[in-house]
């Protein structure tokens, strides 16, 4: 597995911001780009076996004349100041912002909490004989504006009643605002009606959470955006793909031959937007029936994917049936190299020996969702959203604009 990491900052962070633990490495906000975005003078980067560049940095003269993959600059690049809405002079960042993680996912969140110059602030959490969650804040929150960093993964129902104790304590504790800062949100399959007497769990979770004493929701790569509607509290909803955007285009790879695959028809909204930012290259749809929940069929493809380079966009990889079936037809189909792409990493069983099987040139996904040691494999590529997610919080917490991150 390749996994891409933060960069330390050349600058050593002075105490009074919180220093960077020592297994975690990242810049501080304001400090440059993600990741390896510190160049050579020649504008590539080798970090952990992979090499990186950034669009701006494209030979267009080795690519046989063709557009760069990416015109623009990635969001962190063009990314403008936040200026505060309400200016918070002196200690405020200090005294009133905090940052907390709960179980599921604390790797993420000292990297988000480093990318704000920030520690974890101290939260006790544990859990009794019978399964039952404690938690108790480590501090006092009374006026501040906690950030509660918790993506409800496998074990789903765990981790989201651990994000509703926690939330709980904060309340209780007096936290001027909560937002759940939710990079993986469960349950959001479950966003409609599609037979008779179904329940609709994605509601009922927004309600549940709403309940619970949050005041804002921070959500990452809902699995459809009906999903914001559910809630009845705001919702910032930020996309991951400018963050697999920025490394395709370290791939180098020819616009002409790119063409980008929906693995499934429920999916080409997403597509097509993902096709739009790799200047608009061409789409192609699988046509898929799925007979029951888990188990998909591939029926054909709608597209030319002969000879070309083949990216696979969905929003998670949970079986891996959908996006592994959609391969294989593409490589029957004359498909060059294939490629995964996914926000969400859930890689239930049997995810990892389909993953594995060599259909895939390299499987691509970030870490809202950590990846145990045992299902890592060689095509597998990890990719940070945690200066993303930082940036977020940042601007919600500063009221500035969210939407001028994807501008």
């Amino acid at each position: 597995m390749k996994c891409l990491r933060l960069q330390q900052s050349a600058l050593a962070p002075s105490s009074s911001t919180g220093g960077v633990t020592g297994r975690v490495h990242c810049s501080r906000r304001g400090e440059g780009r993600m990741w390896q975005r510190s160049f050579s003078e020649s504008g590539r980067k080798v970090a952990g076996g992979v090499m990186v560049c950034s669009a701006a940095n494209f030979d267009v003269s080795k690519s046989g004349g063709e557009r760069p993959i990416l015109q623009n600059e990635s969001w962190e690049q063009t990314m403008r100041s936040a200026t505060p809405v309400f200016p918070r002079e002196g200690n405020y960042i200090k005294d009133k912002l905090r940052v907390f993680s709960g179980t599921s996912n604390r790797a993420l969140a000292e990297e988000v909490a480093c990318y704000l110059g920030l520690d974890l602030s101290p939260i006790r959490i544990k859990r009794f004989a019978d399964g039952e969650i404690y938690v108790q804040v480590g501090e006092s929150i009374r006026g501040c504006d906690v950030f509660l960093v918790q993506p409800t993964c496998p074990p789903v129902n765990d981790n989201l009643m651990e994000l509703l104790v926690m939330v709980d304590a904060c309340r209780r504790a007096s936290a001027r605002s909560i937002t759940a800062v939710l990079p993986y949100f469960g349950y959001a399959r479950a966003d409609r009606k599609t037979q008779g007497r179904e329940s609709i769990a994605a509601k009922l979770t927004a309600n549940i959470l709403t309940e619970a004493g949050a005041d804002r929701v921070l959500a990452m790569d809902l699995h459809s955006g009906q999903c914001v509607g559910y809630f009845d509290i705001p919702v910032d909803h930020v996309y991951g793909d400018a963050v697999i955007l920025d490394y395709l285009a370290s791939k180098r790879i020819s616009t002409g031959d790119l063409v980008v695959v929906s693995p499934d028809v429920g999916g080409v909204a997403r597509a097509r937007a993902f096709a739009k930012k790799l200047n608009d290259v061409p789409l192609a749809i699988v046509d898929k029936r799925r007979s029951s929940h888990n188990v998909s069929e591939v029926m054909n493809i709608i597209g030319d994917v002969k000879g070309k380079v083949a990216v696979l966009v969905d929003d998670m990889i949970d079986t891996a049936g959908t996006i592994t079936n959609a391969a294989k037809v593409l490589r029957q189909e004359g498909a060059r190299e294939v490629y995964a792409c996914a926000s969400h990493a859930v890689f239930s069983p049997p995810a990892i020996e389909r993953l594995s099987g060599g259909v895939f040139e390299e499987v691509i996904v970030t870490n809202t969702i950590p990846v145990a040691p045992e299902n890592q494999f060689k095509e597998l590529t990890v990719l940070s959203v945690a200066n993303l997610l930082g940036e977020t919080i940042w601007r919600v917490y500063n009221a500035t604009s969210v939407q001028s991150i994807r501008e």
